[in-house]
């Protein structure tokens, strides 16, 4: 039996191979899949099978690119009308060699969730493992809040799926999510990626509810945020997405052509640090840093956007296109050939952003400087730790909320190490606020006895 979990950076999103005898299935394949080609030929076998646990709504699936090019059989719940595959019922079983995959129906998170109890046939006929999809989670379990108004039943049919249809399977199954810490379709997940059944079920918070109605409370009382993208991810993982446009289409533009395609409507996405971006960006430019661009993309840029990235090395260009490949943005029309440097010797403006250290912001607080420090980090962090008189917007709602922002204060961006603070202060000049300035370190600098840390 051989099993492997891909994880995707950035989305916290794990896919996985598993299979033997020369017959391997991927269960929730990310959109650029030769990963998986790559991993199955050096077992010396092929892919005959792709399941779906649930439509994702927070990256596009790669079902389609990789039945393309396997000629493997797509399969995935039955309670959504998919525009491609075969949907798969409760009880259905499929052979890989020595590996046995059964669907396990368990709606909740979403209502055609399916999770694939696994059984080495070798060894016996108890459950080895089970991919839960979104259902469970590692330290937690899915969110319920995707059909507005049917939160309550949603979360019931979570409960049922977990303690009625998984946790029966055994304490020894080893449990297989779909996403872990970080992802935006579960809370407070944990760090580990490896966990049985038997373990969640003595340690797992959402697992320690004391009834079904508890644990119906606690997952309407929890808070998630949507990004606009999910809308769009929905739609594609429903119909399947359009084909992918090549990494080689993408050209290097000089600056010429750069501010050119700025002029005529192209976004310049800038994903150096947030360093490099206060020292000199272009104006108009939209930083996120690139390690941030998973999270964060989905937030401020339409799907039908183009765009032109910054970098600060050309080895960059790639990763920014994967990470903006797998949310759905396919209108990447180059780079900025020999970035900022090339940009200043040709003549083009460039601007600057001010940064404050996190020691003298505490300083200009005692003295009663009259500033908005804007923290964009999550409610939760926010009423965990904060300065005081600090305002709190949420990044990804930051676009809508503008008019909170009292005019004629200069801006502090703040957040917990100055990455989201520069993509929301490099919002701010785009919605013409000037005086902005990044707090790099942010709450991160401040808890090191630099600040005077307050909770609510």
């Amino acid at each position: 039996m051989y099993l492997e979990r891909i994880e995707t950076p950035g989305l916290a999103q794990f896919s996985y191979i598993v299979g033997s005898q020369g017959m391997f299935a991927v269960v929730d394949p990310r959109r650029d899949c030769q990963v998986y080609l790559d991993m199955v030929r050096s077992q010396g076998g092929r892919i005959t099978h792709i399941f779906e646990t649930h439509r994702n709504e927070d990256f596009v699936v790669g079902s389609r690119e990789l039945s393309g090019i396997t000629g493997a059989g797509i399969y995935h719940g039955e309670e959504l009308d998919f525009a491609y595959g075969l949907p798969v019922h409760e009880g259905d079983e499929f052979d890989l060699g020595q590996v046995r995959l059964r669907v396990l129906k368990t709606p909740g998170h979403t209502l055609e969730s399916i999770s694939l109890v696994i059984y080495d046939l070798s060894t016996g006929n108890a459950p080895v493992g089970v991919f839960t999809g979104d259902a469970l989670f590692i330290g937690g379990s899915g969110r319920t809040d995707f059909y507005k108004g049917q939160e309550e039943e949603m979360s019931g049919l979570l409960y049922d799926s977990i303690f009625a249809r998984l946790l029966p399977l055994g304490d020894q199954t080893v449990v297989y999510p779909a996403h872990g810490a970080g992802s935006v379709c579960g809370a407070g997940l944990a760090e580990r990626n490896f966990s049985t059944l038997g373990y969640e079920r003595l340690h797992n918070p959402d697992l320690q509810a004391a009834s079904r109605e508890a644990f119906i409370e606690a997952k309407q009382g929890e808070e998630h945020y949507y990004p606009p993208y999910f809308s769009l991810m929905e739609k594609y993982n429903l119909d399947g997405p359009p084909a992918i446009v090549p990494f080689s289409s993408l050209q290097p533009m000089d600056p010429e052509e750069f501010g050119q395609a700025m002029q005529e409507g192209m976004l310049a996405l800038d994903v150096r640090s947030p360093e490099a971006f206060c020292g000199a960006h272009i104006p108009g430019s939209l930083s996120v840093p690139l390690d941030m661009l998973p999270r964060y993309a989905g937030w401020f840029i339409p799907p039908d956007q183009e765009v032109g990235l910054i970098v600060e090395s050309r080895r960059d260009v790639e990763s920014a296109w994967k990470y903006l490949l797998r949310l759905g943005f396919d209108r990447v029309r180059g780079w900025l050939e020999g970035g900022l440097h090339q940009w200043s010797v040709q003549g083009k403006q460039f601007d600057r952003m001010p940064v404050v250290f996190a020691g003298d912001l505490q300083r200009r607080i005692d003295s009663g400087e009259v500033f908005t420090i804007l923290d964009v980090r999550t409610k939760k962090e926010f009423h965990k730790a904060h300065l005081s008189g600090a305002q709190h917007i949420f990044l990804g709602e930051l676009p809508h909320r503008m008019q909170e922002i009292g005019s004629g204060r200069p801006v502090t961006a703040f957040c917990g190490s100055g990455k989201r603070a520069v993509i929301a202060a490099s919002i701010l000049r785009q919605q013409g606020i000037k005086e902005v300035e990044n707090c790099p370190g942010s709450i991160q600098a401040c808890l090191r006895s630099l600040c005077e840390i307050v909770s609510s």
